[in-house]
């Protein structure tokens, strides 16, 4: 590396020699005379003598700076192989320690071992002794066990000697008595049982009917739907006519419902299916003969305002019915379906009304049961909510109000609840029966719903017919208004699988050609009886 410094340095020296004696000899060139050129002879001379100079200078500087760098060199060498044996000196220290150390534990493991496998051979050795013994004894125990093989089999046939049997047959025989005593004594204690489960759960069942009828008195009074709309004088009939008939065409038109104007005094027949159509019909119609100014752009623009004002005033009686009933947290759209009940009926009873009395039966019902009266009363209170929708819908009303239920975020049991209280959906909650049977006390009590005496005697005596036209049928009772068809049959003509057969019969044939509210249960009954006299 140092001859190589020296080289460049000697190159680089011959380069600028070279170059001084190019522009030397170019300055040469250009003179024209000879003393020009004498001296610029001398002046090479002289720099050549120069440069020669500082290149011995140059290259002695080097050569000491190559001895320096090269005894700086070898001591650094020194230096890092003293420290690398110093090093490599305490790893294989290291090295040999660790060595040692697991000789050591090599040596203490082989202890162990020697020590373990003496004790494993002592062990053995008392294993072999133990197992000795075992054998002997094993040899005895058979030995009895023959003995007593021998002495069974000899009493076994004096046993059969004495009594007749074999011992098969008096197993089975001891067998089967046991068995009939002991399926006897199971019949006897289920009959028992179920007897008295029965009887106590019917002394239940009425206890806390009665006590919840008691306790949620309603009145029997029956709202009706008005549909007459009174008028101060008959004058004013002409005027809600209109000319040509146009005043009465504008109020058909802007509220969907027929005003019938004919020749009862001082009254119009409001017309219509939809019962809040009619309210509006009422509601504008009452507005524009009090105003005065009945002609068809004041009856449209009174039907819009009367429309509004409806629906907040159907929204507050929702609010204030749900206040009644101390029900929180739930859904404005079900408020709203709440208050829309108040101007619906079925079959002469206010929807409402009715809602709001199977609320309070649920609730009731469920305290004397222990379960959670609020989520009952709220059920109670919904379970008719599919009877309001703002669109018609091909579902039934029970179905149609479990899915209002269910999108607007009630309780899973609520929403089993109203869809199961017609039996449409498989009831999964406790409190479904309660909704369903509260239903039913609500509608059967007498007066709540309206209808006509002669209409009610025929239902009756339809039903009645209905039953009797099947064979084997004795007589037949219509109960409990006629929610229960009793059937008495022949018991010699009609054994007990025919009798549930005419059960399913007849309640099929009152689906099919019968017209009902709620339901009918059909209950058959087959009883033989056998009477003698003692003389």
């Amino acid at each position: 590396m140092d001859n190589t410094y020296i080289i460049i340095i000697a190159a680089v020296i011959a380069v600028i020699a070279a170059i001084v004696g190019l522009l030397v000899g170019r300055s040469i060139t250009q003179k024209s005379n000879s003393e020009i050129e004498a001296k610029a002879q001398e002046e090479v001379q002289k720099k050549l003598a120069d440069a020669k100079t500082t290149a011995d200078k140059l290259i002695a500087d080097a050569q000491r700076q190559a001895e320096n760098t090269k005894k700086d060199k070898m001591l650094e060498a020194k230096e890092n192989f003293l420290q690398l044996k110093a090093k490599h000196e305490a790893e294989v220290t290291e090295r040999n320690k660790k060595v040692i150390d697991k000789e050591a534990q090599v040596k203490q493991l082989q202890t162990e071992a020697s020590q373990r496998a003496s004790e494993a051979a002592k062990k053995e050795k008392e294993i072999e002794v133990i197992k000795d013994n075992l054998a002997k004894q094993l040899e005895q125990v058979n030995t009895k066990n023959e003995q007593l093989k021998k002495s069974h089999e000899i009493f076994v046939s004096k046993l059969e000697q004495i009594s007749g049997l074999t011992k098969e047959d008096a197993k089975k025989e001891l067998v089967e008595t046991m068995t009939k005593e002991a399926e006897a004594q199971a019949l006897g204690l289920t009959k028992t049982l179920i007897d008295e489960a029965k009887s106590k759960a019917n002394k239940e069942a009425k206890k806390i009917v009665i006590q919840t009828i008691q306790r949620t008195a309603a009145e029997n009074a029956i709202e009706n739907t008005v549909s007459v709309f009174n008028l101060d004088s008959d004058e004013q009939k002409g005027q809600i006519i209109g000319r040509e008939g146009r005043n009465i065409r504008a109020l058909e038109a802007a509220t969907g419902c027929e005003f019938v104007v004919d020749d009862t005094p001082e009254a119009i027949i409001i017309s219509g299916y939809d019962p809040i159509r009619r309210e509006i019909a009422r509601l504008s119609l009452q507005r524009l003969v009090t105003d005065g100014r009945i002609h068809p752009a004041r009856i449209e623009e009174v039907v819009v305002k009367t429309k509004k004002q409806l629906e907040e005033h159907i929204l507050e009686i929702g609010e204030r019915t749900i206040i009644d009933l101390g029900i929180q947290g739930m859904h404005q759209e079900l408020v709203r379906y709440i208050g829309r009940m108040r101007f619906r009926s079925s079959y002469g009873q206010n929807l409402l009304q009715h809602s709001r009395e199977v609320a309070n039966l649920c609730a009731t019902m469920a305290s004397e049961l222990g379960l959670n009266p609020k989520l009952a009363k709220r059920a109670g209170l919904l379970h008719d909510i599919g009877k309001v929708p703002d669109e018609e819908s091909e579902l039934s009303h029970a179905l149609l109000g479990a899915k209002l239920c269910e999108k607007y975020g009630e309780h899973p049991a609520i929403v089993n609840a109203v869809g199961a209280h017609h039996d449409e959906m498989e009831m999964k909650y406790v409190i479904s029966p309660i909704i369903q049977a509260c239903d039913a006390i609500s509608g059967a009590r007498p007066g709540a719903r309206r209808e006509i005496m002669e209409g009610y005697l025929q239902r009756l005596k339809d039903l009645e017919a209905l039953a009797q036209a099947f064979d084997g049928v004795e007589k037949a009772y219509a109960i409990q208004a006629g929610r229960e068809l009793r059937v008495i049959v022949e018991s010699d003509k009609v054994d007990d699988k025919q009798s549930e057969d005419i059960s399913f019969a007849i309640s099929q044939k009152i689906e099919k050609e019968m017209t009902y509210p709620g339901q009918v249960k059909v209950t058959v009954i087959r009883e033989k009886r056998s009477v003698s006299v003692a003389r």
